[in-house]
Formats: C-alpha cells, sequence, structure tokens
C-alpha cells in the first residue's frame, strides 16, 4: 500500500469555545503544525490589530505557523465596503504573522446574476485582491463553495480566471472536501491547491445537494465524503501542504474533549492512508 505523508491544521471552527491562544496551544499539545484563525467565532475571534497581534505571538512562541484568517466573504461581489473589509484582513493576517486569507463566494438563493456576469466579478475581485494582498505579501486562498445556491461552485471555474490573470503566484484554491463532494466535481487541481479543508458527513438522510454546514463532522468510519480517497488524490498528485480540519457541527463544538476527538479522527485518516 502506498504510504500518504499528511500534514494537519486546526481551523478554529474545531472549536469555537477556545481563544486564539487555546486553539495554538491546542495545536503545540497535539503535534500539529499549523492553524487557521477566524473573524466569524463570535467572542473569541479575530477581531483587530491586538487580537491578531497577540495570537501570531503565542504562535511565533510554541513554533505554530498561522495559515491564514477566514475569511472575506463575499469575496467576489466586489465594491468599496469589500475594498475596505480586505484591507483589514489583510491588516490582521500580517498582524498575526499569517500566510494568507481565505476567500468565500456569494452564497444567496435570490442572486439571479449570470455565469458571464460571475465570470466578470471574479475577475474584477481577484484583480483588486491582487494589489491588496500584494502590499502585505500574502496568499489569497480561494475556496469556492459547493452548495446549489453558490455563487462560485466549481473549482475549475476559479482555476480559469486565475490563470487568464496571471495571478497563480498569488492565488490558489481551497480544496474543501464537503464541498468538493457538494459541487460533484471530478478534478482536484492539485497543483493549484495551497490549502485543504477537511470534514464528514455521516447523517444517511441528507444528499449531497442538500447538506449544510451544520452537517459537518469530524472524519471517522462512517463518512460519506470519501474524504480518504479525495485526500489519497491530492497527495499522490503531489500537494505537500497542511490539511485543516473544520468542522461545524454543534455535536463537534460541544465535545467534552476535543483534543481527544481530533486526535481519533487524525489516526483513522493516517491509517486509512496507509
Amino acid at each position: 500500500m502506498a504510504q500518504h505523508s499528511i500534514k494537519f491544521a486546526l481551523n478554529h471552527m474545531v472549536n469555537p469555545r477556545w481563544t486564539p491562544q487555546q486553539l495554538i496551544e491546542a495545536a503545540a499539545e497535539m503535534g500539529v503544525g499549523a492553524v487557521e484563525l477566524r473573524n466569524d467565532v463570535g467572542g473569541n475571534s479575530i477581531v483587530d490589530l491586538d487580537t491578531a497581534s497577540s495570537a501570531g505571538q503565542r504562535a511565533r512562541e510554541l513554533g505554530i505557523e498561522v495559515l491564514s484568517i477566514n475569511a472575506l466573504y463575499p469575496f467576489n461581489i466586489w465594491n468599496e465596503e469589500r475594498e475596505r473589509q480586505a484591507e483589514t484582513l489583510a491588516q490582521w493576517v500580517h498582524a498575526a504573522g499569517g500566510r494568507g486569507l481565505v476567500l468565500c463566494p456569494l452564497v444567496d438563493a435570490e442572486n439571479r446574476a449570470s455565469a458571464e456576469e460571475r465570470k466578470a466579478g471574479l475577475e474584477q475581485a481577484l484583480t483588486a485582491l491582487d494589489k491588496v494582498l500584494g502590499r502585505y505579501d500574502l496568499q489569497g486562498f480561494v475556496e469556492p463553495l459547493g452548495f446549489p445556491i453558490s455563487s462560485l461552485r466549481a473549482k475549475g471555474e476559479a482555476v480559469e480566471v486565475i490563470h487568464a490573470l496571471n495571478l497563480s503566484s498569488r492565488f490558489s484554491l481551497v480544496h474543501d472536501t464537503f464541498h468538493h463532494q457538494g459541487a460533484s466535481e471530478s478534478d482536484v487541481f492539485a497543483d493549484m491547491t495551497g490549502l485543504v479543508h477537511i470534514s464528514g458527513l455521516e447523517d444517511p438522510d441528507v444528499t449531497f445537494e442538500g447538506m449544510l454546514d451544520e452537517h459537518r463532522v469530524l472524519v471517522s468510519t462512517q463518512d460519506r465524503l470519501d474524504n480518504v480517497g479525495q485526500l489519497k488524490r491530492l497527495l499522490s498528485s503531489g500537494y505537500n501542504g497542511y490539511v485543516s480540519f473544520e468542522p461545524f457541527a454543534a455535536s463537534v463544538h460541544q465535545q467534552k474533549d476535543p483534543v481527544a476527538a481530533l486526535r481519533d479522527s487524525m489516526a483513522f485518516i493516517q491509517h486509512q492512508l496507509g
């Protein structure tokens, strides 16, 4: 059996009850090399330069890399407000010593934009974000969301525009196993992937078209999303970056021992990868 080396990371969504410092300390305790901070986990969010700097300081003390702040939303609806948000978040990522900013597209059932309009909006946003992120030497992690009402479902659409704009040195993809399955996309684009998010789906009554963030649990033997299969494809195709746990389910967030639960999921994945 082929051996696949994997580098795990912790997205703050593994336990929003933790402060950023506790997230970083948990990663160090587990021997996990990196974390993703967030601006949407209530009172434990990164909310200003001080919280970003404090988290970055703790990460440096413990030798933990800050991969990103998650996220700028909706990044592909570009206007003056979005530009201000992007500038602010870029400053926070920089203050935390982070690598980049996660970029999530609009998810809205009322959005009636045509395919051409959506593509033009993506081009406008990436062109503008190249300048904002460039001021701080940051990466943009573009995360297509596989929901049926997402304005950017397929990674292939993002890759096409990134290449057309000649911006592959600035932007890479987030391969999210949940959204990859939700979008029914076959290609994994390992060479364009800068970050991987993993979570599982266990509920047998939820369809891939109907699944929501609230269904996202840790990866286990009951996983229906083929996380292990997706990871094997990515790793065998040359992806060597971090694989970041991103469960949204309340059942995960309410775990009495979240570190133990994460260790169990890590062990299962590593065993399945051989």
